[in-house]
This record gives C-alpha cells, structure tokens and sequence, in this order.
C-alpha cells in the first residue's frame, strides 16, 4: 500500500495524475519519503497480523503501538508512523484510526509515554570550537576545498541541509559585508515564496566562509548551477548537486578525524552549532531566529539555555 494508492483508494472520487501529483507536491520530498517509509512499516505489521491497513481500525493501530514499545522504538519514531496513519486515511478520505479522539489509541499512546518517557536523544550541536577541530582535517585538495566551504557556510548561515544542497550560484549575491544568500525553498517555506540570509565575513581567512565558497567556485571552475557538487577520485567536479545525504556524512566524517564521537553528529549538527554558539556570545533571541529562521520559540530557546549553561553558573562560584 502506497500513499499514491491512499489518494484513490476508498474516497469515491476519481483523480487526474495531474491531481494527484500536486496532493502529493502539498508536502516536501523528506516528507513524503519518510510517510511513505513509515506507512509501509504499518502495513507490512498489518499483513503480518492478516488485518488490512487501509481502512484500518483503532484496535490494530493500538497493537501497532504495543509492539513498536516492546520492540524498543522510540516515542519519536512512532508519533511520526502515527502521523503517516493518519495522513494515508486523510489522502484516502477516511477518518484516522491514529486519531487521539479514539478512547483505546489515546490511553495506549499514553500508558507506553508514561512507562519509557518521551525525552528525544537530541544530536551534538557543532559549536565553533568542534567546527574548528573539523576545520584542521579537511584535506588540501580540490574536495577539501568543497568540504570546508561547505562547513562553514552551512553552520553561518545556519543552513538544514537539504537547504545546502539546493543552492545554486544564482542564489549568491555578494557585498562588501558579505553574501546575501537566496533560499528559493525550505522546510518551512513549502511555497517557495523565498528567504533571504546575511553571512558575514569571518576574522580569519582560515575560517571565513565568504574566502572558502569563492575559493571553491574558482578553483572547481562553476559560474552557474548547482553550488556544491560531488568530486571524483581524479578531481572530476560532476554536474549534479550533492544529497542531503553527503551533507551528513561529511559531517560525521570530520567529527570522526577530529576526534569527536562521530555518532552524536548529524546533518543538523552544523545548524545547531550556530545557534547554541550564537547563544553562548550573548546574541538575544530575536537575533537567532532571524538567522536560523525558526518559526518557534521553543526550538531556539533549547539552544539558548544549552548555550549559557555555564554562564552565572552558581556551581563555579563556590570554591571547588
């Protein structure tokens, strides 16, 4: 059972392709891969238990929780596969078995939160000393040139990854404070109305993001389309952009060198680091938000209070 399936199936009305593929565009390509992952999870759980999975009734979404809990998912991951449960039903015309308005889902849901907790493990915040412990591993090569641009213009721009790899040439303008960089589409700018973000120059050549990004534009020879791109083994640049994929991997490549626990770092690991560390340096909340482009408060205040534990910390100021 796919999603696609979900939008004819079951509603009683027939849909154009065209119809369909603009349904499924009401969400972003991360987004509909992880539905589509998590619903296919449901419905190989409802074949394994020969009940159906599309409608599905409120007792097998209830048993659905009960083994993902005994099999030690997380809370996180199975609120995400209810979401998925629910939007298959949605795209089906049909009421959700997911729905917290169901007596049964709702005190199960609430009984496995009460027993293993809800606190998500959250990844590693590349602050600016971890990005500089990276920084001293890149390679002096056509690729290390790509790799250190891409850290630092991820983690000043306070770029998502996916963000990172959509730019093109033609989204960079630059000043003499910097570059204004154009995001034509992201998480929270579905409709593509556009975002503009300031990157300043950096006091180090070492570490200025501005100096990178033009070192690895001349050097890569690109004038036009797709910012960072794949480099093969014989200093090849490809045409193609990279995946948000690589962008992690570099990431937790350059951890690994620099002798970081490679496992806590992630593709949002380079966002987070600017907020936390922008936190730490006294930047108000308004300030952060403007360059993370956070919609909520509660993201960026995690940050904040990450930023300045140590800062007025009463246990440095009693004399151990």
């Amino acid at each position: 059972m796919t999603l696609l399936r979900a939008i004819s199936d079951n509603s009683g009305i027939t849909l154009s392709e065209n119809a369909r593929k603009y349904l499924l565009n009401s969400r972003s390509p991360q987004t509909r891969r992880a539905y589509q992952s998590d619903f296919s999870h449901f419905a190989a759980f409802c074949r394994s238990e020969n009940v159906t999975a599309l409608p599905a009734l409120p007792v097998t979404v209830a048993a659905y929780l009960v083994m993902m809990a005994e099999s030690g998912i997380k809370p996180a991951t199975m609120s995400r596969r209810l979401s998925a449960i629910s939007k298959a039903h949605s795209l089906a015309r049909l009421d959700s078995p997911a729905s917290m308005k169901n007596a049964l889902v709702k005190e199960v849901w609430s009984g496995i939160r009460r027993t293993v907790g809800t606190a998500q493990t959250a990844k590693a915040a590349a602050t600016t000393n971890y990005l500089k412990q990276m920084l001293d591993h890149v390679p002096d090569t056509l690729g290390g040139l790509r790799d250190r641009a891409l850290l630092l213009l991820g983690f000043a721009g306070a770029f998502r990854r996916s963000e990172l790899v959509a730019l093109n040439i033609e989204d960079i303008g630059y000043s003499p404070e910097g570059l204004v960089i154009t995001i034509r589409r992201s998480k929270t700018d579905q409709e593509g109305s556009g975002e503009k973000v300031a990157v300043a120059l950096g006091k180090s050549r070492e570490t200025c993001p501005v100096v990178s990004l033009r070192e690895w534009l001349s050097e890569a020879d690109i004038s036009r389309g797709p910012l960072f791109r794949g480099v093969d083994r014989w200093g090849n640049v490809r045409a193609e952009a990279l995946t948000d994929q690589v962008v992690a991997l570099l990431i937790k490549k350059y951890a690994l060198l620099a002798g970081l626990d490679a496992t806590v770092f992630s593709g949002h690991s380079l966002r987070a680091g600017l907020a936390t560390s922008a936190a730490a340096a006294g930047a108000s909340e308004r300030a952060i938000m403007k360059q993370t482009r956070h919609k909520s408060e509660a993201m960026v205040r995690r940050y904040i209070r990450d930023g300045t534990l140590f800062q007025q910390n009463v246990s440095a100021m009693v004399g151990l």
